[in-house]
């Protein structure tokens, strides 16, 4: 395995205030995605199939591996759970510092702090949207249609790991960092296009290390499985469109699993409206900013300045110090998450409120562990030949974590 303790990062030149620019040549002189620059300017397209049907099974695919597992930027830390810990020191360093409030999940969007319509066109990669005729196309210069505002997808300039990419739904539009149901089917249809069992894609809510309020899904891929991914899970109940909610548990942080469902659709519903009800109720998809403006997290884990966003919390721990990494172990990563989890009796209360929102109709029975539950209705979130997958044809799954 290729251990790699330093991973560089950049801060984007057109991450800067208008004020610390001149000589436009035109527009504003950057090449960036506002009205200034936008107008004419040609960018890749990808086109994807929007199909509503149930996505066939893929469980006999074979991916190659060796490629991947040669980029790991760090290493696996022994144990049961497979902890994957990264060193990358001065990312908190260099990265954009958060420009607003974090005790607050919905806030307005503010075009006076930074925004993605503000880094350069050379910055994205290609637009994503839906083909007309149903079928796959990739046109390398395809014009921007100022009229629908197009979703891109960008590289992220403070990348953890290989292919670390920015989704940014309708950017034109400057929604801020809330889940809607168009915004998250699309991100789903991204992974399902990327067909990879080690493509991995996550959103961080206001007041849960999101550092930027304009709408974005983050995306890379990671040759080895989360550990949360690995995690048992207890059915709770299935909703209509053939999804089943499970709850994770033998993991320091507790969350909802979301999977199957008659077609992409049906899943990404279930889970938008989810996420949806945590917004209108000022929930963070983490509960780590609230704890610590409360006092209750440990000096220990605030010494080690890691922030619990959605990849920690999944089990890829990006560590900023030194010491930490060299003595980065098990029972470390699960002390530091477990401080980010809800208690037991928080956590059921949130689902009481997610259930009620989306008509479950769950009786609150099946919310109690049972401790003589069969062993068939416990499983992994992705055990079976893709162990690995976070989101794959045949295992839609969606993980909501608290």
């Amino acid at each position: 395995m290729l251990r790699i303790k330093r991973v560089p990062t950049i801060l984007s030149n057109y991450q800067k205030e208008e004020a610390e620019d001149g000589g436009a040549t035109r527009g504003c002189g950057r090449n960036c995605l506002r009205n200034c620059c936008i107008t004419g300017a040609k960018l890749p397209l990808y086109a994807f199939p929007k199909s509503n049907k149930k996505v066939d099974s893929c469980d006999k695919i074979e991916f190659p591996f060796s490629f991947l597992d040669s980029l790991l930027l760090g290493e696996v830390i022994p144990g049961e759970h497979g902890f994957v810990a990264q060193l990358n020191e001065g990312r908190h360093l260099k990265k954009r510092p958060t420009e607003f409030q974090v005790d607050k999940v919905l806030q307005p969007f503010d075009e006076n702090k930074f925004n993605f319509t503000k880094v350069g066109q050379e910055e994205v990669l290609f637009q994503f949207e839906a083909s007309e005729d149903n079928e796959v196309s990739f046109h390398p210069n395809a014009s921007v249609d100022l009229g629908k505002s197009p979703s891109v997808v960008a590289i992220n300039v403070s990348p953890i790991e290989y292919g670390h990419v920015l989704l940014i739904p309708r950017i034109l539009e400057r929604l801020p960092q809330r889940i809607d149901h168009e915004s998250l089917l699309l991100a789903l249809y991204m992974a399902r296009e990327a067909a990879s069992p080690h493509f991995r894609l996550g959103y961080n809510s206001l007041g849960a290390f999101a550092t930027i309020n304009h709408l974005h899904f983050q995306a890379y891929y990671l040759a080895v499985p989360f550990p949360i991914e690995k995690a048992p899970t207890r059915k709770i109940s299935e909703f209509n469109g053939g999804v089943l909610i499970s709850e994770i548990f033998n993991y320091p942080v507790k969350g909802l699993v979301f999977e199957g469902g008659n077609s992409l659709e049906d899943l990404s519903n279930v889970v938008a409206d989810s996420c949806i009800c945590l917004q209108n109720n000022n929930i963070p998809y983490n509960c780590y900013a609230e704890k610590q403006a409360l006092g209750e997290v440990s000096p220990e884990v605030l010494d080690t300045q890691v922030n619990p966003a959605v990849w920690e919390i999944s089990g890829h721990m990006v560590l900023k110090r030194k010491e930490d990494y060299e003595w980065a172990s098990e029972e470390k990563a699960w002390r530091l998450l477990a401080e980010v989890s809800l208690s037991e009796e928080r956590f059921h209360e949130v689902i009481t409120i997610i259930f009620d929102a989306i008509s479950c109709g769950v009786n609150e029975k099946k919310l109690v562990a049972d401790d003589h539950q069969d062993i068939d209705q416990v499983g992994g979130v992705n055990n079976g030949p893709n162990a690995d997958a976070a989101v794959v044809p045949g295992k839609q799954e969606c993980l909501v974590q608290y």
